[in-house]
């Protein structure tokens, strides 16, 4: 049994900050600070501030647009990209930008197939570098079945870039009948990993940090949109998918919990962590729940339905080691849980400031 909700909760006070903090861009209870406090109420609107991955909306001829899913509707999304280094190993800033857009929509059950791509470029970065992060962004595209159809270019003064920033903007085509969403988990649900948990923010780390493996460790940034279209064909009841980037999955989980007003208790048991990914961050005192994934994704899915779709998920090459790590309560609802091996229980909250900047 877990303990009295009293003795879970963090009671890490939340605080306004007079200047931006690096916590502010991780993911974590800094950025939701900074959207409550000021993003929404200086921009919010009924589709904003659903704060799902995208906003799916239906025009209706007149120039306004809701989120209804009577019929076919337009899913958009915008990303900014600022790794550092902006090649490492398994992809670069490049593929990164188009992955990580591409996905959000996917997540959102959307069929991406537009992007356009804003390049802010440092003075002196070596043109061989920009070809070959472009060459990169190009196939990535190529192979995500999406056009770039738009965008722009900056150049700034040596040192006030570090070397490439790209935003993206994404726009996808959401089938009538489709909803997913954030708001939609509910007590008895299951939740599934598509994979292993941290490899992204690892090899980015053993490049920073010079670490050494036996093995190679890879990025494991990658496109999701054929692994959520066979998922969504199999089991179209699917409840939410997110793709846990910064922040990870303990985050990810924590932003549902709060929009569905649910609690999650995962397995640690049925975690799936890389040997190498899991020493580097004991060694480095950090916690693989935290470590951001740009190949994964999360999804909540009703009992009855989740083994045929661990079946299909692990038929598919982004899908092999796809597992189930938890279920969804109706008890300490906005609260993330996880069961250690040893059977005690501890939350998990979300990211209070930056495990590692610049990620993505």
């Amino acid at each position: 049994m877990m303990p009295d909700i009293d003795q879970l909760v963090c009671a890490t006070p939340v605080m306004r900050h007079d200047r931006v903090m690096l916590g502010h861009g991780g993911g974590g209870r800094l950025g939701a600070d900074l959207l409550e406090q000021l993003i929404l109420p200086a921009l919010g609107n009924d589709v904003l501030n659903r704060l799902e991955d995208q906003a799916v909306l239906r025009f209706d001829g007149q120039g306004s647009c809701s989120s209804g899913a009577e019929s076919g509707r337009l899913a958009i999304t915008t990303d900014a990209f600022v790794v550092r280094p902006i090649f490492f190993p398994g992809g670069d800033i490049g593929c990164l930008a188009v992955h990580g857009t591409v996905n959000d929509l996917a997540v959102g059950g959307a069929e991406p197939r537009y992007l356009t791509v804003s390049l802010i470029l440092e003075e002196g970065l070596p043109m061989a570098d920009l070809e070959r992060v472009l060459q990169s962004l190009g196939r990535a595209a190529k192979d995500a079945g999406v056009q770039v159809v738009a965008g722009d270019t900056k150049v700034v003064e040596r040192g006030n870039c570090d070397q490439v920033y790209i935003t993206t903007t994404g726009v996808g085509y959401v089938p009538p009948g489709r909803s997913l969403s954030c708001h939609a988990a509910r007590a008895g649900d299951h939740v599934i990993v598509s994979g292993t948990i941290g490899d992204h923010g690892v090899a980015i780390m053993s490049v920073r940090e010079g670490l050494e493996f036996e093995t190679v460790l890879k990025s494991d940034t990658a496109c999701l949109s054929g692994l959520t279209r066979r998922m969504l064909e199999v089991c179209p009841n699917i409840r939410c998918m997110r793709d846990p980037t910064r922040g990870g999955v303990a985050s990810a989980l924590n932003e549902i919990a709060r929009a569905s007003n649910v609690g999650f208790l995962l397995s640690e048991a049925d975690l799936v962590v890389r040997p190498e990914v899991r020493a580097a961050c004991e060694m480095l005192g950090l916690d693989p729940l935290y470590m951001p994934c740009e190949g994964r994704l999360l999804a909540i899915v009703p009992p009855a339905e989740s083994a045929e779709l661990l079946t299909a998920m692990q038929s598919h090459p982004l899908g092999w080691n796809a597992s189930v790590i938890g279920k969804v309560l109706s008890d300490h609802p906005g609260t993330v849980a996880l069961r250690s091996t040893f059977g005690r229980e501890r939350v998990i909250p979300m990211l209070s400031g930056e495990q590692l900047p610049r990620i993505c």
